[in-house]
């Protein structure tokens, strides 16, 4: 064994080593590992072979005594099954994750748990060993979770950033501060002076820092943040934040809403006022979905890559259930797509 070799075992191999010591990605050791028929015979052996070499044993099969995996991974939201099935964003997220495990032999189960009696119920269910890991989406700020999974060992990422700081948790989220800022500064170039928002829930990250990306672009331009109503994400509730603003503040002639479907309301409450868009009132929206394109007008919004979420949350977890170190939280960018609205 030459002196190089020796180094390389005292400092506990990673995928990181091994993939080059094979001369091959972090992700085709992942794939290798978890037993995915996307690996030539040739790179299998290359791998298996580094592996040997390396002495890397996955830090999952060591937890768990004998490598037993159970080959699947839970997708966790905790909203109303109403809401899973009728929100865009949380369908695509499904898709891409479905679309990200094609090829790596683990299964998707979803879960659905909606209040903490679920929760419970749920980390009993991963606690005994059904799942290799867990996407959390959609999280609140008081759910529990989170920290039962870290304290059980379980391989989990977040989509999003956790409200509160959990060391040790992965997760990936998307510039919600930058993207609202993009809105927000759209309508303030459209010449818009008196600019609402429709803002998310704020128990969620993504509803707090749009609001906060939209404050801190008013702020900075000179203008008033008081024009604000709330809605959950759901196109009734951007029905009703819009109706409370006309009725506190008639004169406004710019609405940002935190995501497309809260912005589908308020067109429809701006239409039934006699508020024509975008010559009275300009709209703009948050995440792109595909109705976005098909709404009168179509809807100006920022583009968040749900796809590239998703399927950046399922790689770094199934590295993670594969013996790789937590990975560092990853933030993707966001556009801003100009349509008719504003």
């Amino acid at each position: 064994m030459t002196p190089g070799e020796i180094s390389v075992r005292r400092r506990k191999p990673t995928l990181d080593t091994v993939a080059a010591e094979a001369g091959v990605s972090r992700a085709t050791v992942s794939r290798v590992i978890n037993g995915s028929p996307r690996v030539s015979a040739e790179v299998k052996d290359s791998v298996e072979s580094a592996i040997g070499r390396l002495g890397y044993v996955p830090n999952r099969a060591a937890r768990s005594l004998a490598m037993r995996r159970t080959d699947s991974v839970a997708l966790v939201m905790r909203e109303p099954d109403a809401t899973v099935l009728s929100d865009p964003y949380l369908g695509n997220i499904i898709i891409a994750t479905s679309q990200a495990l094609i090829g790596t032999g683990v299964q998707l189960v979803l879960v659905n748990a909606q209040n903490n009696a679920e929760h419970a119920r749920l980390a009993d269910y991963v606690r005994s060993g059904h799942v290799d890991g867990v996407l959390l989406a959609s999280m609140h700020d008081d759910d529990p979770l989170p920290r039962v999974l870290l304290d059980a060992g379980i391989p989990t990422v977040v989509g999003g950033r956790p409200q509160r700081h959990l060391p040790g948790l992965s997760y990936v989220d998307v510039d919600n501060v930058g993207g609202a800022q993009l809105a927000a500064e759209r309508l303030l170039t459209a010449g818009r002076r008196r600019i609402a928002t429709i803002a998310g829930p704020q128990d969620m990250t993504a509803g707090f820092d749009r609001l906060g990306g939209y404050q801190r672009a008013l702020s900075a331009a000179g203008r008033k943040v008081d024009r604000v109503a709330y809605g959950d994400f759901t196109r009734e509730s951007g029905e009703r934040a819009m109706s409370v603003l006309l009725d506190r503040h008639p004169d406004i002639d710019g609405v940002f809403a935190a995501n497309d479907l809260m912005a589908i309301g308020a067109l429809r409450t701006l239409r039934a006022a006699g508020r024509r868009v975008p010559a009275d009132v300009s709209v703009v929206g948050y995440d792109d979905i595909e109705m976005a394109k098909h709404t009168e007008p179509p809807l100006t919004t920022i583009h968040q890559p749900v796809l590239d979420q998703a399927r950046t949350m399922t790689e770094l977890l199934l590295t993670q259930i594969g013996g790789d170190p937590v990975g560092d939280p990853v933030v993707l960018p966001t556009e801003l797509v100009e349509r008719e609205s504003a």
